[in-house]
Order: C-alpha cells, then structure tokens, then sequence
C-alpha cells in the first residue's frame, strides 16, 4: 500500500502541498485532478523522491520514499516518473530509447521487450526513427513505453496524453490501462481530462491549492460532487437551487448540475433566456440567462437566439 501521511512541501516558505493524506492500495488507478497550480505535478514528485518534504512521511509498504538529502539520484528505485518533458535521447533510435535500461545480457529477450511495449504505443513502425525526428504526441508515446521497460510498482504519470491527437488517445488509453491492471502496477496520473478520471481510474483524488478536498469513487465524485469546484472538474456545471427547478417544501437544497441533468419542457418553473447554441455533434449545448448569470444544458436541436425556455431537472 501507498501511504501519504500529512505530506507538506513548499519551493519557498509558501506552501504548495499542505497536510496532504491518503492511501492508494496496490495494482490501483488514481486519478489525481485539480486546477492548473494547484499542486498535481508537485504531488507526483514527492511520492517518486524528487523533493524533500518540510514534514510528513510517504511509505511504499514498509519503505519509507526519501530525497535527495539520503539519495545522490533523486527518486525510488522501484517506481517510475514520467514527466512533461519526457527527457528522451534525441540522437538514438526510438528503439534504443526504449531499451535503454534494460539488460544487453539476453538481447533476444531485450528485442522482444522492445517489440511488445512500441505495439502498446503504437509505435512499431517508427521504431529505426531517430527520437529527433518525432512529434511532441510521438515523443509522449515513445516516453511511455520508456517508463515501462523495467516494470515499475508504481508508475507515476504527470499529464501522461497531452501532446497526442484525440484519435489515437483513446485506443492508446484503452492499451495502456489493460496493460497495467492486467501487471498489478500501482497507478497515479495527474491529469487534466476528465476521461482518465470516469473511464479508467478506480478512484479519483481532487486537489485545491494543495489540500485534498475529495477522494473517492470516481462515479462518485461526479455523480456526488461536494462542491462547484469538484464538478466544473469534469466540465460545464450550473449551481442551481432546488426551488428554481420544482416547487419544494422545507429546505432549499443547493444542487450542483451538468448539462445533461437540465431538460426543456413546457411551463416548467426555471425561465432563461436562450443566448447560444453549440453543435457537439451528438447534441447541442445551449448557453442561456436567467438573472444576469449563465447556465448550460443540453438540447437535440439548436435553439433560437433569445429564446424564452423552461427548464426541469431531467
């Protein structure tokens, strides 16, 4: 088990990770999501030993993770990083970066490792290719199936599919999450895209200005988000009261919406105003305005701008 234990850490006296705690149980998926700045990427670096902690401890079992203070190579021997900037041999073939820390010692075995993790990245046919030569999307893959070459317990991934084209991200998402589940490597993955979150992680961990606010099921999260902030993590969200939507007794409950929980009927209670429809392709998204403030749902059909509709919770 992963254990972080009230892990605090500033590049200056101003905190970046503040009293951070959590438990990750081995061969899981976390997501880690969160605001640009707030801490994703600094996280990673702790638990890899990149950094040394102003207090707190963080354990791989009974190991506890250490900086370089008590390491002359920074980072844990039995986990990988990937980082942003993938740090790949420009002048060596896409193959030789790749196999570049496995043994010489059984070459046939080191060919067919190679072999097997460019297929994973979809990388095959570029595997003579000098690194130079690649794309930004091409490098990130090359990178990935670089992190895997020794197995690592537990692979940290900072943004891990942000330099590569949708159309290839999905089945290289699909090929990599089977792989590791299927290995029982333990998975944190800093994160931008709500799809590694739903799709693939088993838990998802928000951070704030460096405090965990959530961590739970990732269907959870989003099903359930304890605030605006947790939601607009996964993309458009409406903070709308109960009363605004449905005539209600007692206590008015403020609700946390996306657009697909939003409806357009006849006389319903909530009235906007329509100000812009968006083709999503299997729908539109509709922005409109009630009370000088915006909200989104979605509609089959493009609406007429300036439009009256009513809403309910659908």
């Amino acid at each position: 088990m992963l254990q972080i234990q009230n892990a605090s850490f500033g590049y200056t006296e101003k905190e970046i990770i503040k009293s951070v705690s959590f438990e990750v149980d081995i061969g899981k998926n976390i997501a880690v999501i969160g605001e640009s700045g707030c801490g994703k990427s600094t996280l990673l670096k702790l638990i890899y030993g990149l950094y040394d902690l102003n207090q707190g401890t963080i354990l791989w079992g009974e190991t506890e993770v250490t900086g370089p203070k008590f390491n002359l190579v920074p980072g844990m021997p039995f986990m990988k990083y990937l980082a942003q900037d993938f740090d790949l041999m420009p002048y060596i073939t896409v193959a030789e970066n790749v196999g570049k820390y496995l043994s010489n010692f059984y070459p046939q075995e080191k060919k067919e490792r190679i072999a097997e993790l460019l297929e994973i990245v979809e990388m095959t046919e570029y595997a003579n290719v000098k690194a130079q030569f690649l794309s930004g999307g091409q490098q990130q893959r090359v990178a990935l199936a670089r992190v895997l070459a020794l197995e690592p317990e537990v692979l940290l991934l900072d943004e891990p599919f942000s330099h590569i084209d949708n159309f290839r991200k999905n089945a290289l998402r699909r090929n990599l999450f089977a792989y590791l589940k299927a290995k029982g490597i333990t998975v944190l993955i800093a994160t931008h895209d709500s799809v590694d979150a739903l799709s693939f992680a088993d838990e998802t961990i928000v951070l704030k200005n460096g405090e965990v606010i959530d961590k739970g099921n990732s269907a959870d999260i989003y099903n359930a988000p304890k605030s605006k902030y947790s939601a607009s993590l996964f993309g458009e969200v409406n903070e709308l009261h109960l009363s605004q939507l449905m005539e209600i007794d007692g206590q008015d409950e403020l609700l946390f919406l996306y657009p697909h929980q939003l409806k357009v009927v006849e006389n319903g209670l909530m009235k906007v105003v329509v100000k812009q429809s968006y083709f999503k392709g299997s729908h539109y998204l509709i922005k409109a305005a009630i009370a000088g403030k915006a909200i989104f749902f979605e509609h089959n059909t493009a609406l007429e701008h300036n439009k009256e509709v009513t809403l309910i919770l659908s």
